[in-house]
């Protein structure tokens, strides 16, 4: 009777799993090394998606895709531009009062000093015995009298110091003066190079954008031609649930922004907050950051009024309400415009934010939900990951 070898599924599974996390390992290195690249392109991406039903409205009046995409991409340049002169001309507005500010802030940070200091002097006090006290003090009193006796008669000086050198006058040294940098032109002189790598990219979105937008039809055409049977069904299904998916994501977000960004400015031009004009629109689509949004949209108008407010009171009437904002929101209008389309459970959101926060910073956050779900979208529609797309999914 032959003997059956148990040793070749072992062998085989660990392949396997060496194979996963070799190409696990290769896919999170080409993720670092080209996340600038890749970024421009995933926002380039989440843009159109945004575009694309206004695309939609312009071709029902018969006008072509390519001038309609024209079209709206000129508008979205038009109307980026308007609320970037805005910004700036507000942002203009703060640097001038910068040293107002700055002033304040000082103030604040020394009161919380004598705050912190006397609360020291109260703890110790509470610590300390009182000899110990009694002592502290006789010691400081009699260095006061030193102080003061030294102050009163100086030093003479002895006869026995060697004698002093006829003075010289100092050597002549050259002054250059030099134009003392603000900061934030020090750290953009220092960090140039960053700077320039990003203004060259972002200059590509929007061709990107338009020839996405342009060309949708013939690169989704010639997509599903690379498969072919069975696998093209497939691959077009899988195609259509991530474009759903992150149309409702992106689309639903960029609603619910300009929601809570509407909102923001009539309670802050309400509560008389400086540059309520930015600082809404700011303060509410911070609010839509996964997990650290509440305090995210607080730092704006806590800001902004740090020359305006004085009482505890005010900051409190803020707060509240920005966290009403932001608790109604995801609470009521988040599930409906967005939670319904991406069907991610907790575990599966707070993993995809810390790998994509690892990868890309900040803007990974934000691409962090619609990447997962795009992942979940593909694993669902094929039937070797269809396991993995159900752990994902809630």
């Amino acid at each position: 009777m032959a003997v059956q070898d148990t040793t070749l599924p072992v062998v085989t599974k660990i392949r396997s799993a060496g194979g996963f996390l070799f190409t696990f390992g290769v896919l999170a290195a080409l993720l670092y090394v080209g996340r600038l690249f890749l970024v421009t392109l995933l926002l380039s991406i989440f843009i159109a998606f945004i575009l694309e039903p206004v695309v939609n409205l312009f071709m029902r009046a018969r006008l072509p895709r390519g001038f309609a995409s024209f079209l709206v991409c000129s508008l979205a340049l038009v109307v980026l531009y308007l609320f970037a002169l805005l910004g700036y001309s507000q942002a203009a507005l703060i640097w001038e009062e910068l040293p107002a500010y700055t002033e304040r802030v000082n103030q604040i940070t020394e009161k919380v000093f004598v705050q912190v200091e006397s609360a020291e002097k109260a703890v110790n006090n509470l610590i300390t015995p009182r000899r110990a006290r009694e002592q502290q003090e006789r010691l400081a009193q009699q260095r006061q009298q030193a102080e003061l006796q030294q102050q009163q008669n100086p030093r003479r000086r002895r006869t026995t110091d060697p004698p002093m050198s006829p003075l010289l006058p100092p050597p002549v040294q050259e002054v250059r003066i030099q134009e003392e940098r603000s900061p934030i032109v020090e750290y953009i002189y220092e960090n140039w190079r960053q700077f320039y790598e990003v203004g060259l990219m972002a200059s590509f979105v929007p061709f990107l954008v338009y020839f996405m937008l342009s060309w949708r039809d013939h690169f989704v055409h010639n997509f599903l031609r690379v498969f072919s049977g069975e696998s093209r069904g497939i691959a077009a299904a899988a195609l259509e649930g991530i474009a759903r998916m992150a149309r409702a994501y992106v689309v639903g977000n960029f609603i619910l922004g300009l929601l809570l960004a509407g909102v923001s400015m009539a309670f802050f031009w309400f509560m008389k907050v400086p540059y309520w004009v930015i600082v809404g629109p700011l303060s509410g689509f911070l609010s839509l950051v996964p997990y650290i949004g509440l305090p995210l949209a607080l730092i704006p108008p806590f800001l902004a009024g740090l020359t305006v407010y004085d009482n505890l009171a005010d900051y409190l009437v803020i707060g509240t309400t920005v966290a009403f904002f932001h608790l109604l929101a995801l609470n009521l209008f988040y599930p409906k415009l967005v939670g319904s389309r991406v069907h991610l459970n907790p575990l599966a959101v707070t993993v995809g934010l810390m790998f994509f926060g690892f990868m890309w910073g900040g803007v990974g956050l934000v691409l962090a939900i619609p990447l997962t779900a795009s992942v979940k979208a593909v694993c669902d529609h094929m039937p070797g990951l269809a396991a993995y797309g159900r752990l994902m999914g809630d």
